[in-house]
């Protein structure tokens, strides 16, 4: 007797539809698995051996098939292992095969029958929002996720035995139910505020500009003057994420196993911050079945790159394209997979291997040639992606021990989210968001300055060699600075302070 039942599988960050269809006839008992199954898949028919025979049912002594339809797609996980189960129930005349009909199963069953979280939920939910069959069985701990997309009904279940009684009498239980702006309020709030941080006002100011123009920063300092501390609160004071970006968020983090069972919802801005020692596939994302890397897991967050000149070449030139497009586009033999990696990149580093150069009170020994050939690490293709360059010097005494709390992350946020509504309506028809992304025809457009702006930004471009990508980023942080003062004209003092942020095309290490 052949049963069919609905589950759906994942391929990069979208869901697919997978019909199991299992056959228990006469002949030998054994149990085969057909479909491009991986290893978790071909050990699932132990595990739905025993959670069918300790959930109380009756293993069948026949030959049973099953098959994974599409049959040309690899597919991955345990999240089969309830779908497959019912189906050997209703084929073996257990259960009714109707009743598995205008259902979606999701779960991997342990050997006592209890049924256990999968990933990707979220991707799957919306999904199944354009699938015929809009009810979906998973397992409790997914049922948070599943509801925030509201034209599917979540029917959580915590065990195959339960799943069977639902499946019986489904008018006995109410779905689960759950507003996603009841759960994005609450965890939308940040534990660090920049109030924490003492001192360092150039390099609060210089992170406002990033975040508010959406620009690039690589903060240069000796270790200890707090560059880690300030990248870590870059999240606090960019603008509060709206639903739609709290839903991508999520779907990535769920897609990739890292939301967290007690609160399966992104409400703030993501910061990733990888070891130096991280691999190209690791940061960007792909393997043999492509997963998410980091710098997807940071998209519409912050991806920090501490002691940027460690990590490996190789890592760090795979960061172009999604610098540059705001995704990374993974391919393979049969198909090719786009992952979103929309991020602001802050990057820290000391200024010699040592960290000690520029420190007045201690002794660099570091040879000019060592330093030359530890900032050579970096590209000058990676860096021309970088719009901003701020110096954080060794805080003070009087600093450290200066009580009175800094400006809040609130009220820098208030400062960002006007700027950035500035932005919203001056690229309306544009297609982008922020000024770090103009191109060169909207850089004409936009970046006007007025005689003395020009006379002083011909000067430095005269004095000090800027090339004509660092002319660019010099526009477009003055454009943001412009903004953030709410000067519709780019005054000579906004270009003064760009230049200032240019410390890498300055010279300072030459």
């Amino acid at each position: 007797m052949i049963s069919k039942t609905n589950s759906f599988g994942l391929l990069g960050l979208e869901a697919y539809p997978v019909e199991i269809e299992v056959d228990v006839t006469q002949g030998l008992p054994s149990v085969t698995l057909v479909g491009l199954t991986d290893t978790a898949i071909k050990e699932s028919k132990e595990r739905v051996r025993s959670a069918i025979k300790n959930s109380g049912f009756k293993w069948p002594a026949q030959r049973i098939t099953v098959n994974l339809a599409p049959s040309d797609i690899k597919k991955e996980g345990a999240c089969f292992d309830l779908a497959i189960a019912l189906g050997i129930l209703a084929s073996s005349g257990q259960i009714n095969p109707e009743l598995l009909k205008n259902y979606v199963f999701l779960g991997e069953l342990s050997l006592d029958g209890q049924i256990k979280p999968v990933r990707g939920v979220l991707a799957i939910s919306l999904a199944i929002s354009s699938f015929n069959a809009k009810n979906l069985v998973l397992p409790e701990e997914n049922a948070r996720e599943s509801a925030m997309v509201q034209n599917i009904t979540s029917w959580p279940q915590n065990s195959l035995r339960t799943a069977v009684q639902f499946l019986t009498d489904p008018m006995l239980e109410h779905p689960f139910k759950l507003s996603p702006e009841q759960t994005l309020k609450p965890n939308s709030n940040y534990d660090l505020d920049f109030s924490e941080v003492k001192g360092q006002y150039f390099a609060k100011r210089a992170l406002e500009v990033a975040v508010a123009g959406g620009h690039n920063i690589v903060l240069i300092g000796p270790p200890g003057s707090g560059k880690t501390m300030l990248a870590k609160r870059i999240p606090t004071i960019m603008p509060g994420l709206s639903l739609e970006e709290a839903l991508e968020i999520t779907k990535i983090h769920s897609v990739a196993g890292t939301l967290l069972s007690k609160e399966p919802f992104m409400g703030t801005r993501p910061f990733r911050s990888p070891h130096h020692s991280i691999s190209d596939i690791a940061l960007i994302g792909g393997g043999s079945i492509p997963r998410p890397g980091e710098i997807s897991l940071a998209h519409y967050g912050v991806l920090f790159l501490d002691e940027l000149p460690e990590f490996s070449r190789k890592a760090l030139e795979a960061l172009r394209q999604p610098l540059e497009e705001n995704l990374i586009c993974i391919s393979r033999i049969k198909r090719t997979i786009i992952f979103p990696s929309c991020f602001i990149l802050a990057a820290a580093l000391n200024p010699c291997p040592c960290g000690n150069y520029f420190n007045p009170k201690k002794t660099c020994h570091c040879h000019a040639t060592e330093i030359k050939n530890y900032l050579g690490k970096i590209s000058g293709p990676l860096l021309d992606r970088i719009d901003i360059h701020v110096d954080v010097p060794q805080i003070k005494y009087q600093e450290l021990s200066d009580i009175k709390e800094g400006e809040s992350s609130k009220t820098i946020r208030q400062r960002v989210e006007s700027c950035r509504l500035i932005q919203q309506k001056r690229f309306k028809s544009a297609g982008i968001f922020c000024n770090a992304r103009m191109d060169n025809k909207l850089i004409r457009k936009y970046c006007i300055l007025d005689k003395e702006a020009q006379e002083l930004l011909n000067m430095a471009i005269s004095e000090l060699a800027f090339s004509a990508r660092a002319y660019d980023k010099i526009l477009k942080v003055s454009r943001t600075i412009s903004d953030l003062a709410g000067s519709e004209p780019i005054l000579a003092e906004h270009v003064a302070e760009a230049i200032q942020y240019r410390s890498l095309d300055r010279g300072l290490w030459q």
